[in-house]
């Protein structure tokens, strides 16, 4: 593999992985209460939003990057941004679709052309599997930061993720 290749491989990966640890940071010590309360007009809840990014790393890395994905381990319910789903299994869930996301990660040169597509404009712009991790960390800190105004509107705890 070539060494500029990977060089550019471990920063995005440390980008992205830092933005995975803040959102798993500032969830850390919810209850099951709060994290499936809906705070804002919206109604989005924590742990949908947390479920959510797995459908986005899953997406992404798999169905897009790769052309497919593992199946769902639930029936594709997915309402946007809520979840029926317990904290433990979205965790899991999350967690297991980084792992995924970082194996494909591994195994694919950055320049490589996406195996399938996203519909609507984004789809045009995403040509390589780098710009599909420069849109996963967007992605990702986008969220930590909705995450981290839910976190303060629901306990008033604010600056959390990884020091």
């Amino acid at each position: 593999m070539d060494p500029v290749d990977d060089d550019e491989k471990s920063t995005l990966l440390m980008f992205l992985e830092a933005q995975r640890a803040s959102v798993l940071a500032i969830v850390d010590g919810l209850d099951v209460e709060a994290l499936s309360t809906a705070i804002l007009p919206s109604g989005w809840t924590v742990l949908g939003l947390v479920e959510h990014l797995g459908h986005a790393e899953r997406h992404w890395f798999q169905e897009i990057a790769t052309g497919s994905a593992e199946p769902l381990p639930w029936p594709d319910d997915h309402t946007p941004l809520i979840t029926p789903r317990p904290p433990s299994v979205v965790f899991a869930f999350y967690r297991d679709q980084c792992e995924r996301s970082n194996a494909v990660l591994a195994a694919t040169p950055l320049s490589t052309p996406p195996q399938g597509r996203h519909p609507g404009p984004l789809g045009d712009e995403v040509t390589d599997l780098r710009r599909i991790v420069l849109h996963m960390i967007e992605e990702t800190a986008r969220h930590a930061g909705h995450l981290d105004v839910a976190r303060e509107l629901l306990d008033g705890k604010t600056g959390l993720g990884p020091r």
